[in-house]
């Protein structure tokens, strides 16, 4: 039950943007730029990035939404995610990929864990400099959103089917609320 009382019975994240709109609106903003706006890295490995950061965080409701949102739109589905949450180094993914979920999973332990290391091996593992930030960011982005998700307890489903419908929403409808700019109702 969440410790504060909220105006809707949506789970996890939905029920803290509808709380106070004022703040939630900037908030899907920047999930739907880092998540499906331009960029050079396919959606599923932003949402997967995403997903393994909440992983690492222990954000139960975070993970599995994205985890499912990484999963419909990667070829070896949740099979793959569940190989990249439970070790990098063994899933089959990109050597870029890869780089990243390490340079991710440092930002997860603290800004100054990136070092110029992680960052020279995304490079030689052809990862741009856009595909480098905005790695550092969602890992930033969904460790504030972990924290704001668990911080204030709210409620995560258990059915993984609830996860699967709503990854399709957010495919199909991106993250910003209904009626704004941008989303395609």
């Amino acid at each position: 039950m969440p410790y504060i009382t909220l105006n809707s019975a949506e789970p996890g994240i939905r029920g803290l943007l509808r709380y106070r709109p004022e703040t939630g609106r900037p908030l899907s903003e920047l999930a739907e730029v880092l998540l499906r706006g331009p960029g050079t890295l396919p959606r599923g490995e932003r949402e997967l990035i995403a997903a393994y950061v909440s992983a690492l965080n222990d954000c139960r409701y975070c993970s599995a939404s994205h985890s499912a949102c990484a999963a419909a739109q990667l070829p070896g589905g949740m099979a793959l995610v569940d190989q990249v949450r439970s070790g990098v180094g063994g899933a089959p993914v990109p050597a870029k990929l890869k780089t990243l979920l390490a340079i991710a999973a440092a930002v997860q332990q603290g800004g100054l864990h990136v070092t110029a290391e992680l960052v020279a091996r995304a490079r030689a593992a052809d990862a741009s400099d856009l595909e480098i930030h905005d790695t550092v960011l969602i890992a930033a982005a969904f460790c504030m959103f972990n924290r704001y998700v668990d911080g204030l307890a709210t409620t995560a489903p258990d059915d993984p089917a609830v996860y699967a419908a709503g990854a399709q929403r957010l495919i199909k409808d991106g993250y910003l609320p209904p009626g704004e700019p941008g989303r395609q109702d």
